[in-house]
């Protein structure tokens, strides 16, 4: 089985003159052949924290410490996984798009997809992708779920199961909010720092409307 997990940063408003809307929004996925070991890696890192912050029991990368931060980052560099990210300068996505979020989102995750699958970056023929559910996220629905489905299997004659979890479900998305949060830090605030830990296992990352 191979495993595809997908997580985001930024948002999708337009809206310049509000305070808190991102310039970027950007996609990620962290795949593997091996979700065992990247589940060890949230859980250690995890089991490492002070007893207080331990009983929270999901790790998030804007509130943890540099340090946890960096452990995780650390951990997941030396694991047998592959990062793609595709990026979004807001400010140059086309008018009649800023107006249909939702279209926007489902094309640009099947731009992920398709590029995985074209460049065959995963073997095997069962695939699974889980999407992290938050409750700022109305495009993770039952329209995202046919249309990329029905999308890989017309275009690349793969069956693929998705599933929406929420982190403390899947600690794998736990993981792959780490990677998207380190690269969406180098574009949204210039700073490098945690995508330098990562940057050799990213085999794709990709501006769309540059």
């Amino acid at each position: 089985m191979s495993y595809i997990f997908m997580d985001e940063s930024g948002d999708l408003g337009f809206d310049f003159t509000k305070k808190g809307t991102t310039s970027y929004f950007l996609i990620t996925f962290l795949f593997t052949e091996h979700k065992r070991a990247i589940e060890k890696c949230v859980k250690k890192v995890h089991g490492g924290l002070r007893k207080k912050y331990r009983r929270v029991g999901v790790l998030h990368a804007y509130k943890e410490e540099p340090i946890t931060r960096r452990r995780l980052l650390s951990l997941l560099a030396e694991r047998n996984c592959k990062i793609m990210t595709i990026l979004l300068n807001k400010r140059k996505v086309y008018t009649k798009l800023q107006d249909e979020k939702a279209v926007l989102y489902n094309y640009v995750t099947n731009i992920l997809l398709d590029r995985i699958f074209t460049k065959k970056l995963l073997s095997g023929s069962s695939y699974q992708i889980i999407a992290s559910r938050k409750e700022t996220n109305r495009f993770l629905n039952q329209n995202f779920r046919s249309y990329l489905s029905s999308q890989v299997a017309t275009n690349h004659n793969v069956e693929i199961n998705i599933q929406i979890k929420t982190p403390p479900e899947e600690k794998c998305l736990q993981a792959v909010d780490f990677v998207s949060w380190a690269i969406f830090r180098k574009y949204e605030y210039g700073d490098g720092t945690y995508y330098e830990i990562i940057k050799d296992r990213i085999v794709e990352e990709n501006p769309l409307f540059p």
